[in-house]
């Protein structure tokens, strides 16, 4: 007769606790500007039968090794695995225009580059959020700027990016009042991060900001049908 065995305790799995492990190890700590031309390619789902291409910003290092392309999309600088949504795209992949490649992972000579970059510029952890990258912006991003319901919006062009140690980016904006010689430079006393004064604030790359200046009726359409959810 075999001896009984006392159950083994419960094991207290703390799913938040993994969550924030596993969002940690997502966080970046190195970037990289995109001077190349390469694309990130992406799908959208009303349009199975058509790809579209956009210049990617940057590069990024994560925490967990792997190395990522950067977009600037909807609220923030974006890692473009992570865009797949039903509505706005699904990413497909990286294309080199000039030789019409397409690759799912970063070129090598990137992961190289932030690699190296990240052991030579270590940096300690604390408490507070610090600032530890700056990058300018390239591609004449704009960003869509709203702050009470009733308030006009505000267009406003991003003139760069800082990394903060927390893995968190932010566009820099520029002071009209503040600004005291040109061009303007990050690192300039006027430039401000955007969610530092803005409730929302929404990015588009050049031609599209034009095309909201210039008031035109399809793009304003589907800009009031995007930032609708978010008023409500």
């Amino acid at each position: 007769m075999g001896i009984p065995m006392s159950p083994r305790p419960a094991r207290v799995i703390d799913l938040e606790t993994m969550r924030q492990r596993q969002a940690a190890r997502r966080r970046l700590i190195r970037l990289s500007p995109e001077l190349d031309g390469l694309e990130m390619v992406y799908q959208l789902p009303a349009e199975p039968g058509t790809y579209y291409g956009m210049p990617l910003l940057a590069w990024g290092l994560r925490e967990d090794g792997r190395v990522v392309g950067l977009v600037p999309w909807m609220e923030h600088l974006t890692p473009c695995q992570q865009l797949d949504d039903p509505e706005h795209g699904h990413f497909i992949g990286y294309r080199d225009p000039e030789t019409e490649e397409l690759f799912e992972q970063a070129p090598e000579h990137k992961v190289l580059e932030l690699e190296q970059a990240a052991a030579y510029f270590e940096y300690e952890a604390t408490h507070e959020p610090t600032l530890i990258q700056q990058l300018p912006d390239t591609q004449g991003t704009h960003a869509l700027c709203m702050d009470q319901d009733d308030m006009p919006w505000q267009l406003k062009q991003v003139f760069g990016w800082r990394l903060y140690s927390d893995g968190g980016v932010e566009a820099l904006l520029a002071d009209e009042t503040q600004i005291e010689s040109t061009p303007i430079l990050p690192g300039d006393p006027c430039l401000y991060t955007g969610h530092s004064r803005h409730r929302m604030v929404y990015f588009f790359q050049r031609q599209i900001a034009n095309r909201i200046r210039q008031e035109d009726p399809a793009t304003l359409e589907a800009l009031a049908l995007m930032v609708m959810p978010e008023e409500e």
